[in-house]
């Protein structure tokens, strides 16, 4: 597969896990905080965990925010997991209201009280429509999630897989260029690698791999 891969890293945890998981697809992703890289990339993938406040932070000190935002604007393929499903939405409860890359109006909010937060572990992921991102994925596949809020969209028609835990929630999200999960590819096994391949097949498609 000739594609190469910009993982962004900001200082996020598990930027380790989606690299080797790449690696797994015979691919050399390149890790970097360097914002020309982000501008030059044909792929994208924006991982991460913590706190939308402090991943709004730490991309604005990287000087990363401007360019993902153009990046996105420009039709490339684009990969957002876990937070980085949740920064691409308007604002985030998480902590008050910290403001986000506002690209997919809505806004993350907490999970709902008397569940046990973090949501953790294996969950199934319910596809609500056919999508390039889901090709030899089966529905009602498991994958690993670990988030304490979720993200509510203005437009439901971005949600294209969901899951239910006390409420149900956008697990898959798609416009356009973008694709983003709620839940962590690189520790979902062979649907998690599954997805990976499809997002980087769909980036061979679009001409730029």
């Amino acid at each position: 597969m000739n594609v190469k891969p910009i993982v962004i890293d900001y200082g996020a945890g598990n930027l380790r896990s989606v690299a080797i998981a790449l690696k797994r697809l015979g691919l050399d992703p390149l890790v970097t905080s360097d914002p020309k890289a982000v501008r030059t990339a044909d792929a994208l993938i924006l991982p991460g965990v913590g706190a939308a406040a402090d991943t709004m932070s730490n991309l604005a000190q990287r000087r990363l925010v401007e360019p993902i935002r153009e990046y996105i604007a420009s039709g490339r393929p684009f990969l957002g997991i876990c937070m980085g499903l949740q920064v691409l939405f308007s604002l985030s409860e998480e902590g008050g209201e910290h403001p986000c890359l506002d690209i997919l109006p809505g806004r993350v909010r907490r999970l709902p009280d008397g569940l046990k937060v973090p949501h953790m572990g294996w969950n199934r992921v319910r596809q609500r429509c056919q999508h390039p991102i889901f090709d030899g994925i089966s529905d009602g596949a498991l994958f690993y999630f670990v988030h304490s809020y979720y993200a509510h969209p203005e437009d439901p028609s971005v949600v294209i897989g969901e899951t239910d835990y006390g409420v149900t929630f956008p697990a898959v999200v798609a416009k356009d260029n973008i694709v983003a999960t709620q839940f962590h590819p690189e520790k979902s096994a062979e649907p998690g690698l599954r997805l990976y391949e499809n997002f980087l097949r769909m980036t061979q498609a679009s001409g730029l791999g």
